[in-house]
């Protein structure tokens, strides 16, 4: 049951930024979506960092001077599967003018759902690869910290609905259509997590592998887009500050926690 209610956090998050599209008017402003693209940007940083690599160096402690080569290997497959990714699936970052991947005659509503999705895809993996590790009994990972890690993602996923449903109310879309997408955006988490966890058998053995990946994935999110974006233009101090605190709450609700 708790497995079931840590993967399902991430995606409440997601859902209730999404459903700012009933209580604001307009686009968040450019300088909140500044401040919680930065926000953003800093827990994953920070999650990858002490929910992921940290645990899967700690786990290969008996390989001595060579820990770090799961974590190198996962971390770097992590970065390679989303540039593949990027490649293959037609889709549009937020305030870009032109789609990237392979050409498609997909609305623009409709890629600017699938950019969000690809972003999720690491992040429900990475809570799910974390609930199997707890599962299996591994003494690195505690209950305390998988949640943490959960409720860090959730804390990411909230602007990130916001930031879906709110453009696209902009551009003529329905409230109760503009939430279903940026809900819908979010939808993989829960499902990629919970394929992880019933796999626990298989996943267990590569389970450093699978938390750097997870983390390595996370940060080529963090650099290609999310911190370009909060940085471009005017005031991108914001962004910068939107990151520490990011970076700040995740520490601490993982340190604290686990």
């Amino acid at each position: 049951m708790n497995a079931v209610i840590g993967i399902l956090i991430p995606f409440l998050g997601t859902t209730l930024g999404a459903a700012c599209v009933f209580f604001l008017k307009n686009e968040i402003k450019p300088l909140v979506q500044k401040s919680l693209l930065g926000f953003a940007s800093g827990v994953m940083v920070a999650a990858s960092v002490w929910s992921l690599l940290i645990p899967a160096i700690e786990m290969s402690e008996d390989m001595g001077k060579l820990a770090f080569v799961p974590a190198a290997v996962g971390f770097a497959l992590g970065i390679a599967f989303l540039l593949g990714m990027d490649r293959l699936i037609p889709h549009l970052h937020m305030n870009a003018d032109k789609p990237e991947g392979p050409e498609t005659n997909l609305k623009k509503t409709t890629m600017l759902v699938l950019a969000v999705t690809l972003h999720n895809i690491p992040e429900g993996m990475a809570v799910g690869v974390v609930f199997a590790g707890l599962l299996s009994g591994e003494s690195q990972i505690t209950m305390a910290g998988a949640f943490a890690l959960a409720i860090g993602i959730a804390i990411q996923n909230f602007p990130e609905g916001a930031i879906i449903s709110l453009p696209l109310k902009s551009e003529g879309g329905s409230k109760g259509k503009s939430f279903f997408y940026g809900m819908a955006s979010g939808i993989v988490e829960p499902i990629g997590a919970g394929i992880t966890i019933l796999l626990t058998g298989l996943v267990v053995p590569l389970l450093p592998y699978l938390l750097s990946f997870a983390a390595g994935a996370m940060i080529y999110v963090v650099v290609e887009e999310l911190l370009p974006e909060a940085s471009e233009g005017e005031h991108s101090n914001i962004g910068t500050i939107g990151f520490a605190l990011g970076f700040l709450v995740m520490m601490i609700l993982d340190v604290a926690l686990g």
